[in-house]
């Protein structure tokens, strides 16, 4: 697809320094781009590539005063970051709308309500009293199970599989090898020391504009709901257990894990590889540093933590450089010892 500078200016509510005819195609970041790519410049780190920059136009802040002469195309925005952001979406919406249809080999059975302009790529299977809403995209080889439920304008990428009676709300991107809705993991101990186990029959629910990484696992709920709220954004590998509620704009970095029954609050920001142990409530706005490991609940909104078990974080920092120092101060205190051992010998002489 080509699009005209001016074009692109309409969209994104830019201003036009230079050939607002110029088009460009695709595109690229601005050391790299080439002719007839678009690319933006937000970071001052990379300013001087402006003035090289081979791309035919370039998104950049409305603030930035240029040094010398730029040969792109320039549409000023108010935030370069947000405009190319957004620009980038359109682009992305605009290719897949031009998936539709039904792609055969796939199942749909009878019982089925498939909306308007839905995309149902091959090797797809869409099970029983499954409704699918209008401009959504299912490509090859997903899996809906029973009463699945997925709303409109929602992706749903290869390889992903949604278990029976789950539910995905509007404009939700599920990516690839993502299960929704396996089974939590409850077993009860038995006298004889073995483990049976505990039915799971409550569902997933996902609300609207919520994206999953690739190969995030969402089980399903022993009764009720594990819950996702509306905005919330989980990276790649994260493991959400069974009864699990994770409040609206919430985002979770890559290999983190929330136990069973966990409450998690609204804007909580959460690094990679945090571990969530079980029942615990997350107040809103807490922001949780990678690696850290959660025991007990954060009850004080808007709090940073750290380390394992996590704490305040300042403090988290303190005790880490003064983990690095603990072989000097072994040796100082050594020589203390040693000096008050020497003043004391000293006092009891006659």
């Amino acid at each position: 697809m080509q699009f005209s500078a001016a074009q692109i200016g309409l969209m994104i509510n830019g201003t036009i320094e230079g050939d607002a005819n110029i088009t460009v195609g695709s595109f690229g970041k601005i050391e790299e781009a080439k002719p007839s790519q678009i690319s933006f410049l937000a970071n001052p780190k990379y300013e001087d590539y402006l003035y090289t920059t081979e791309a035919s136009v370039v998104i950049i802040n409305a603030s930035l005063v240029l040094k010398a002469p730029v040969k792109a195309t320039l549409i000023r925005v108010p935030d370069a970051y947000s405009a190319f952001a957004t620009l980038m979406t359109k682009y992305q919406e605009m290719a897949a709308n031009q998936l539709t249809g039904i792609q055969h080999p796939s199942y749909i059975a009878s019982t089925a309500t498939i909306g308007e302009s839905v995309y149902i790529g091959a090797f797809a299977y869409v099970g029983e009293q499954v409704t699918i809403g209008v401009n959504s995209k299912i490509y090859p080889g997903v899996y809906l199970g029973d009463r699945v439920v997925i709303g409109d304008n929602t992706t749903i990428f290869p390889g992903v599989t949604i278990y029976k009676d789950c539910v995905i709300g509007n404009q939700v991107i599920i990516h690839a090898g993502v299960v929704i809705g396996s089974d939590g993991f409850g077993f009860a101990p038995q006298a004889d020391g073995q483990f049976t186990k505990v039915p799971q029959l409550g569902n997933v629910v996902i609300e609207d504009q919520v994206e999953i990484g690739a190969n995030s696992t969402i089980d399903r709920a022993t009764m009720g709901s594990t819950i996702i709220r509306k905005g919330v954004k989980l990276d790649n590998l994260v493991q959400i257990a069974h009864n699990v509620e994770i409040g609206s704009n919430t985002v979770v970095a890559a290999q983190t894990g929330i136990s069973g029954s966990t409450k998690i609050g609204k804007y909580v920001m959460m690094g990679g590889q945090t571990g969530i142990a079980g029942h615990l409530s997350v107040a809103d706005g807490t922001k949780i540093g990678g690696k850290s490991g959660i025991t007990k609940s954060i009850n004080e909104p808007n709090k940073s933590v750290n380390g394992h078990p996590a704490f305040d974080y300042t403090t988290s920092l303190r005790v880490q450089a003064a983990t690095r120092n603990l072989p000097e101060t072994e040796k100082r205190i050594q020589a203390l010892e040693k000096l008050v051992a020497e003043l004391l010998s000293e006092r009891v002489k006659p």
